[in-house]
């Protein structure tokens, strides 16, 4: 399945971008060799071969005549001035967020990104110091190909960064992991949890390593403690592999540690309230309430997602006894009522009772001490049982550095998909194609391009949050909504690549179709929640 997704990814990014630069050829829309008309103020004298200061002034209606397309405000550049002879020249303008999204459009093209080069003719003087000329702006082809070509090498260098960058976290994470090992501390959460665990992961002993490795992964993500998930994720997909018959393909455990990390179950979305906060949010925590929701109902639908597939694949568990729903539903009513008690907190107005200022307190001081405490609280536990803390920390260290290394390959290829898929435009594509879906459910198409970037890249969806908030408020409804689907939903696709990559997993199994249900449920519950409580 993560082979057709992933040739489908770089195929729809190159098709994009090919469809798109042959558009742009054929309708000329950079008006590639066709002159403007300016006027140039020169501010020094003029030397052939030298710079003269200037500056060119370009009206908003000949702009607009010359793009095909609304130019709002006359636009003043000031520049350097190469003259070859009396009459022409070469200059290079620098573009920046305040100019027509054409002139940036065409500056990210060739050569730095702030850069347009620009060929002067016809220079004539009209008074003093004041010239007309007419200006052809650097020949743009291929945009969106280029821009893909530069994606691929960008995301690859990234992927390469992050597996390092995990180097570091991974190694002193699973040191810790090691010590409350030994120490018996992941023995007695396994027992705590045990009923859930069992119900979930029914092919893995419940006193194996794994079980602990999980529980804490699944912590960490409900905490909002993201740094110490993934070491503890990985860590869970080595043991659960060491129970594998069949390497290389996925088991039904490993399905599922997947579908419940992609849902992405979580009661505190630091990130998102650290974004909202800095857009001057007054009410920086409200989206706690909407994402436990969200993500509530996106773990149920996953684990039920990832459930059925394995009642279909193989008709059968794996000790011959028939299917059965009935421990799912043994979940569903503890974890239902749970929700409903959130909802009816909502409705009650229980809520707003309680300061705005003590909850971001709350959590500034919990996020703040949280790892410090976990560190304190094994390494205590250690120590009491009288286990080489040291000795131990240093051989699951060893183990971290092994894990962040292996899992390159796979975090390249899938990032390099991802950049080819965004920068060749067939975003652009999915945003049609269901934008008549969204809008059957109520979710503004505003919303929709952060809806299917967040399974696809985190630093893409957190950067079109971040934007939907600056531009219509982080405490509009959009606002709450983009940032319930930050705090609600994971990236899919990156998590399949790490977790399966570290274990040499090729076949996936159900997974992916599992985490995407997730994500829909996840979508459309925070959809479903934000506009019961905000509109």
């Amino acid at each position: 399945m993560l082979n057709y997704v992933w040739t489908a990814l770089i195929f729809l990014g190159i098709a994009a971008a090919v469809s798109v630069d042959i558009t742009e050829s054929a309708y000329n829309r950079f008006s590639n060799n066709v002159p403007l008309q300016t006027k140039i103020t020169l501010l020094g004298e003029i030397e052939l071969g030298e710079k003269v200061p200037a500056q060119i002034s370009f009206e908003k209606s000949s702009l607009s005549k010359h793009f095909n397309q609304i130019i709002e405000k006359d636009l003043e550049v000031k520049t350097d001035l190469i003259f070859s002879d009396s009459t022409n020249g070469v200059a290079i303008i620098k573009v920046n967020s305040a100019m027509p999204k054409v002139l940036l459009d065409m500056a990210k093209v060739n050569g730095k990104e702030d850069d347009l080069m620009i060929n002067i003719s016809s220079f004539a003087s009209t008074g003093e110091n004041l010239y007309t000329a007419k200006l052809n702006f650097e020949e743009i082809t291929f945009r969106k190909i280029k821009e893909v070509t530069n994606s691929a090498i960008s995301f690859a260098e990234t992927a390469v960064k992050i597996a390092l960058g995990l180097i570091g976290i991974m190694a002193m994470w699973l040191g810790i992991m090691k010590i409350a090992e030994a120490a018996g501390v992941i023995n007695i959460l396994a027992r705590g949890l045990r009923p859930v665990t069992k119900f979930l992961f029914p092919d893995v002993p419940h006193d194996h390593p794994a079980i602990g490795s999980i529980i804490m992964n699944v912590s960490a993500n409900f905490l909002g403690l993201s740094n110490a998930a993934t070491p503890f994720g990985l860590k869970a997909m080595e043991e659960l592999d060491k129970l594998n018959e069949n390497k290389g393909t996925a088991t039904n455990a490993m399905c599922t540690f997947l579908a419940i990390n992609t849902a992405g179950i979580t009661m505190i979305p630091a990130t998102a309230i650290a974004i909202r906060a800095a857009a001057g949010s007054a009410q920086p925590a409200i989206i706690i309430g909407t994402s436990l929701f969200a993500s509530c109902c996106a773990t149920i639908a996953g684990i039920t997602a990832v459930k059925l597939f394995e009642s279909l694949s193989s008709g059968k568990k794996t000790d011959g006894s028939s299917f059965s729903f009935a421990p799912l539903f043994k979940i569903l009513k503890f974890v239902v009522p749970v929700v409903l008690a959130a909802v009816t907190l909502y409705f009650t107005g229980v809520l707003s009772y309680i300061s705005v200022d003590f909850v971001k307190k709350t959590i500034e001081l919990f996020s703040t001490i949280a790892i410090p405490l976990i560190i304190a609280l094994f390494v205590g536990a250690g120590l009491y049982k009288k286990v080489k803390v040291y000795e131990t920390f240093v051989e699951g260290a060893k183990e971290g550095f092994n894990i962040a290394v292996k899992i390159i390959p796979y975090l390249v290829a899938m990032l390099v998909a991802i950049g080819i898929f965004r920068a060749g435009g067939a975003m652009d594509w999915l945003i049609y194609a269901f934008t008549p879906l969204t809008d059957l459910v109520g979710m503004p198409a505003e919303a929709l391009p952060m809806a299917i970037m967040r399974p696809l890249s985190g630093s893409g969806s957190l950067a079109i949050m971040a934007e939907i908030i600056s531009t219509h408020g982080p405490d509009s409804f959009i606002g709450i909504l983009v940032s319930t689907f930050f705090g609600a939903t994971e990236t899919t696709f990156y998590v399949l690549a790490v977790y399966f990559g570290s274990v040499n997993i090729k076949n996936t199994r159900h997974a992916l179709p599992a985490g995407l249900i997730a994500d829909v449920a996840g979508i459309l519950a925070a959809v479903f929640i934000v506009k019961i409580l905000f509109t």
